[in-house]
């Protein structure tokens, strides 16, 4: 059973469709991510489910209930916002507990449910301390203990750790997902960080004004992008306009400005249709030799490129004048054939690298 389902959902403010006739389904004890840039419409659906929006058309259910008309502190759903919303002058246990305490539960029965809750994320002992005496990581944490100690069916995260510096992120992002997997909750996050949506998610929608334009793991977002949007969203790309010259079952070959590609799936299109070639920078190889065959090669000169310690990246000017990334590991510490600035250098890839986009 789905554990949060949209019909048809849809939010217009005025003339604007901020959310157009969204349908999905997340699984119970799912993360599911929403990502989108800003303006998306993400967040919208997200204060949809949560009871702080309502629909323009279409309805949300939690399990089997219809909640689209009840409102927000009647949903099993709790939110931790972007800014965590913790109160300054309360401790952290008093923060944790506050929303039993305004359902009026027992003064005990809420001290040992908040205890609980800051023992899930690693925060035994941390009771007594104001929010100042915290880092950023251990805000976040005591926002999610607040939601988690009313045991929610649906736990939604508004960008949760974009408050965060880049270090701080990367270490609270798996520790996040491991609490949330211990508690077993549903949790539906939204975040416009694609780095943050691949390491967290089990599944990510990706969207763009108002629609969702593909679902699916963060492999298949990645590798098998279904449209030009996602394909440029998701991680660096080259994109190649052509045209189909041949279309089998299991294989398409494109003609490109700057070379011809043979493609290791077929399309079911028609000769002549306009494509694109998505084709991801560290699925090429460099070499000064030319490679074999008439096909996924190109020749370029390079015009930049940068060291970034595990990896440096390559912009390769082709005949055309477009411009080829190329991403390659730097296995070893030193290399006697590295290339340089204005070097010419031939770049190729296997026919199972790149994927063609209809749309």
């Amino acid at each position: 059973m789905a554990a949060v389902t949209a019909v048809g959902l849809s939010k217009h403010f005025g003339d604007v469709r901020a959310v157009d006739d969204l349908n999905i389904e997340i699984a119970d004890c799912e993360f599911f991510s929403m990502l989108g840039p800003s303006g998306s419409g993400k967040t919208t659906v997200l204060r949809m489910v949560a009871g702080f929006e309502h629909p323009t058309k279409g309805s949300v259910l939690l399990g089997e209930q219809d909640v689209t008309a009840l409102p927000a502190h009647r949903r099993d759903v709790n939110t931790v916002f972007q800014d965590y919303a913790i109160f300054p002058h309360m401790d952290v246990l008093a923060n944790v507990e506050y929303g039993l305490r305004v359902k009026k539960v027992d003064r005990r029965e809420r001290r040992r449910r908040a205890e609980e809750a800051l023992a899930a994320v690693r925060l035994e002992g941390y009771g007594k301390r104001r929010p100042t005496q915290l880092s950023g990581g251990q805000r976040q944490r005591v926002a999610l203990a607040r939601a988690l100690i009313r045991r929610p069916k649906v736990l939604l995260l508004d960008e949760p750790l974009s408050a965060l510096d880049k270090k701080l992120r990367e270490q609270t992002q798996l520790e996040l997902v491991n609490i949330i997997e211990e508690v077993g909750v549903t949790c539906v996050m939204v975040t416009h960080d694609q780095e943050e949506a691949m390491t967290m998610a089990s599944r990510i929608a990706v969207m763009s004004e108002g629609k969702v334009l593909q679902v699916g793991n963060p492999n298949d977002i990645y590798e098998t992008p279904a449209n030009r949007f996602v394909a440029d969203f998701i991680g660096n790309v080259n994109l190649m306009d052509g045209t189909v010259i041949e279309d089998e079952a299991d294989h398409v070959i494109v003609r490109c400005a700057d070379c011809t590609q043979f493609v290791g799936h077929g399309i079911t299109g028609t000769e002549s249709m306009a494509v694109a070639i998505a084709l991801r920078p560290e699925k090429i190889a460099l070499a000064r030799e030319a490679p074999e065959g008439p096909y996924n090669r190109a020749q370029g000169t390079v015009k930049d490129l940068a060291y970034f310690g595990s990896y440096t990246v390559y912009h390769l000017q082709l005949a055309s004048g477009a411009m080829l990334k190329v991403s390659q590991s730097n296995t070893t510490r030193h290399r006697d054939d590295r290339l340089a600035w204005g070097d010419q250098v031939w770049a190729s890839w296997a026919a199972t690298s790149p994927v063609v986009l209809t749309q």
